[in-house]
């Protein structure tokens, strides 16, 4: 009787091994596909550049830019005004 456990423990331990690294590679590759889908940035599209369908809108838009301290400023451009 002892002699028959002695034989199963390294075959019941080897069956527990492969069932649990089975299970962490599973895990593990769950994790690398989420990977791999958070680093596609995401599409965003501001609600005022759809029209009424949810489509992209094709007309003319509005665009204003604020200059700030930080941008260089044109040394002989458009802000001099001739005397």
């Amino acid at each position: 009787m002892q002699r028959s456990l002695t034989q199963l423990f390294p075959l019941l331990y080897l069956t527990c091994l492969v069932v649990l690294l089975w299970q962490a590679f599973r895990v593990m590759g769950r994790g690398f596909r989420a990977n791999s889908e958070l680093q596609r940035p995401p599409i965003t599209v501001h609600p005022e550049l759809l029209d009424a369908d949810g489509r992209i809108t094709d007309e003319e838009l509005l665009t204003v830019r604020f200059t700030g301290d930080n941008e260089p400023i044109d040394p002989g451009g458009a802000d001099d005004h001739a005397s």
